[in-house]
C-alpha cells in the first residue's frame, strides 16, 4: 500500500465515494448509468491472482457487499460486475446498475454514448443515498 497511487484515467473520470477495509468505492461520472469502481489499494496488482489470498477473500467480500447493496439501492434488473483493464492496467472492478430500460441494454455501457457528467447536485444525491445503505462498512471520502 506504501506506493499506491490511482491511475490517472481513474483519478480524470471518476469522483471518490470512500474507502472499504481493501479497496476504494469511486462513482464513474456518468449520470447515464449508476457506475462505481472498486479498486484494491495495492501498488503494482493488475490481476486479482496477483492478490494474497486474505485481499482476494476482502475483494470479494467487498465487490459482493456493493452489488447487493447497489441492487437494492437501485432497484437494478442486473448488476455488471467486470474487472477489464485493457484501458487501465490497474486492477479495478466495474459495478453497473443495468435496466431493462437504459440505452445501452442488453448490450454493455461502454462506448454506448457519450458520458453525461453529474451535476453539483446530482452528486449530493447520490453521495446522501450512498451514505445510508454503506455507512456501516465504507469510511466516506472528505
Amino acid at each position: 500500500m506504501d506506493d499506491y497511487q490511482l491511475d490517472p484515467q481513474l483519478s480524470r473520470d471518476t469522483l471518490t465515494v470512500g474507502e472499504f477495509p481493501l479497496c476504494s468505492l469511486l462513482l464513474m461520472n456518468d449520470s447515464s448509468y449508476p457506475w462505481f469502481i472498486l479498486v484494491p489499494r495495492r501498488a503494482g496488482v493488475e490481476e486479482i491472482f496477483q492478490l494474497g489470498n486474505e485481499d482476494r477473500q476482502q475483494l470479494l467480500w467487498e465487490s459482493c457487499y456493493v452489488s447487493e447493496k447497489l441492487k437494492d439501492l437501485y432497484s437494478a434488473n442486473k448488476m455488471n460486475v467486470a474487472a477489464l483493464g485493457n484501458m487501465v492496467r490497474q486492477l479495478h472492478l466495474h459495478h453497473v446498475v443495468r435496466y431493462e430500460s437504459d440505452a445501452a441494454w442488453p448490450a454493455p455501457v461502454w462506448g454506448a454514448a457519450k458520458a453525461q457528467p453529474y451535476t453539483p447536485e446530482e452528486i449530493k444525491e447520490t453521495l446522501e443515498r450512498l451514505k445510508v445503505v454503506f455507512t456501516a462498512h465504507l469510511e466516506f471520502a472528505g
